[in-house]
């Protein structure tokens, strides 16, 4: 099995971003979400690594860096430049690229401004809103993330110096009650790590995707999502789903939100048949 490598950097528009690899051969980037970075992956790097180049990636802004929210340098549109010359700067082709939660949001931005760089598109749960998909009524499914304050309240709490309580509330509120408290130690200390890049969030809104505005993709796409993760998720992919027909879907079973990591081998399994498939 191969080893995952030493931290490493390459300048990408302008930035030092930081990433991990493991394995060789065609080239798959995993694209971490919310208070996360590059090694919210660790359980897929070395497996999946059997079989081809396996990339964590933390954007601009997440740990390694410790980031005090001083600048603009962080939004979607910034993480999706800065990944647009990090494929460039790797030189290694198109990638299969995946993203989860707000890092599929990224990867979906990507993926419209750039379908070059991309051999293929995996979403997992991702941070999107849903126009109408049609229908007597043709009104958009209520799987609007922008809506909800969750976001604001966990960036107070945190503010007011009770990070615990503000990752409480803003991990429960994606993954479903009382996750914070059965988390394990190294993932709570990652998103401690992460927790002011909540700042760079407080205003932010993510893509509303519509029948013409998905990405024109070599091949169509994997939709992934968690059995048992709290809404809005169920519908943003049924809905999702419904805008583009032609996406395979993968539901991860016994898994919430962080899908890959509640079922990882299920998980690895459903990416590398996706992978795989010609």
């Amino acid at each position: 099995m191969p080893t995952v490598s030493t931290l490493r950097t390459i300048r990408s528009n302008g930035y030092d971003l930081s990433y991990v690899e493991a394995g060789s051969g065609p080239p798959l980037l995993l694209v971490h979400g919310s208070l996360c970075d590059y090694r919210f992956w660790r359980p897929q790097m070395e497996p999946l690594g059997a079989q081809r180049r396996v990339i964590a990636v933390s954007l601009r802004h997440y740990w390694p860096e410790s980031w005090d929210g001083g600048d603009q340098g962080f939004s979607l549109q910034q993480h999706s430049d800065d990944l647009a010359a990090f494929i460039t700067a790797l030189d290694a082709g198109p990638v299969d690229l995946v993203g989860h939660s707000r890092g599929g949001s990224v990867a979906y931005r990507l993926a419209r401004q750039h379908p070059a760089l991309l051999r293929s598109l995996v979403l997992a749960e991702p941070g999107l809103d849903i126009g109408p998909v049609g229908g007597p009524a043709d009104s958009a499914p209520p799987t609007d993330l922008n809506r909800s304050d969750f976001r604001q309240r966990a960036l107070a709490l945190i503010r007011a110096g009770d990070a615990d309580a503000g990752l409480s509330l803003f991990i429960d509120t994606v993954s479903g009650a009382g996750t914070w408290a059965r988390m394990v130690p190294w993932l709570k200390r990652m998103m401690h790590d992460n927790a002011n890049t909540l700042l760079g969030q407080a205003a932010e809104s993510y893509d509303t995707v519509t029948a013409a505005t998905l990405p024109q993709l070599r091949r169509p796409p994997l939709l992934i999502g968690g059995a048992q993760s709290p809404a809005p998720y169920p519908s943003l992919l049924d809905a999702l789903a419904a805008l583009w027909p032609e996406a395979r879907r993968a539901t991860i079973a016994s898994a919430s939100h962080a899908m890959n990591l509640w079922n990882v081998n299920t998980f690895n399994q459903a990416l590398e048949s996706f992978l795989s498939a010609p």
